[in-house]
């Protein structure tokens, strides 16, 4: 598992927050679930900025089920009174069931429409478990992964293939060029476009940008010790002032004043 933080700007503003592993049954389909729960005081609210994975989310809580595209720039949500909701990091094989063209989602969101029985299905089954008591998280992630595998059906080869551009791209030890993660899968780097856009929607190059700014972020909230420059050279930034445009162009804020802002 990935840093478990890895994302989230601000994790100290988080309500109770939970990643939990896919079931086995379905560890081809999700990477994780994401379960934040919060009861925020009246008249008040907790806002909670993400720099999200290169990848779709499918999100359910109380009152509908959204599918959330792959963004090119940081997000919030605001959040207000008692709430919860469950996420699943879609790995690519699962994308297909769910959307012709993740393309059209990126930086944005479509709410799944409740008409159809599945959907009303899900969604009556995470509301159930979720409001069962003690063990209420697992039994809401073994029913979303039951859903997801009976949408989805068998998982062949070029889906594996998918998954497999993602965990290049974003895993461990993790590509740091488009012609190295082609090299590795043995495709060509034009094939390795299409993939990434037929199952995620951005470019390979712009799924490795965020996974770099994702780790920046991480170190310089983490490691106030460690001098940006240092941080540059290490995640193969050309320099501090290539960290700092690309801090700048998706958080609006510089590493040195995100830094700062962190430890408050």
């Amino acid at each position: 598992m990935v840093n478990p933080t890895r994302g989230v700007l601000y994790p100290a503003r988080l309500p109770e927050f939970h990643r939990l592993p896919a079931p086995a049954a379905a560890t081809e389909l999700v990477a994780w679930f994401w379960i934040p729960e919060w009861d925020i005081e009246r008249g008040r609210s907790s806002r909670q900025e993400i720099v999200a994975y290169p990848a779709l989310n499918l999100v359910v809580d109380a009152d509908a089920v959204t599918l959330s595209g792959a963004t090119t720039r940081m997000t919030h949500r605001d959040l207000r009174g008692r709430g919860w909701a469950v996420g699943a990091l879609l790995r690519p094989a699962a994308v297909a069931a769910l959307i012709d063209d993740p393309r059209v989602l990126v930086d944005g969101e479509r709410v799944l429409g409740e008409s159809t029985a599945e959907v009303a299905e899900l969604r009556g089954a995470l509301v159930a478990a979720m409001g069962s008591g003690d063990g209420h998280r697992d039994r809401a992630v073994a029913a979303f992964a039951r859903w997801l595998g009976e949408r989805v059906g068998p998982v062949g080869d070029p889906a594996r293939q998918a998954n497999a551009l993602m965990e290049v791209l974003m895993g461990e030890g993790a590509a740091l060029t488009p012609e190295e993660a082609a090299a590795r899968l043995a495709v060509s780097v034009r094939t390795l476009q299409r993939m990434a856009h037929r199952h995620v929607g951005l470019s390979p190059a712009a799924m490795i940008r965020r996974r770099r700014l994702q780790e920046a972020a991480v170190r310089v909230r983490e490691h106030p010790d460690i001098d940006l420059a240092s941080i540059a050279a290490e995640l193969g930034y050309a320099d501090h002032a290539h960290l700092t445009r690309d801090f700048q162009a998706v958080l609006g804020i510089a590493p040195r004043a995100y830094r700062s802002e962190s430890s408050r």
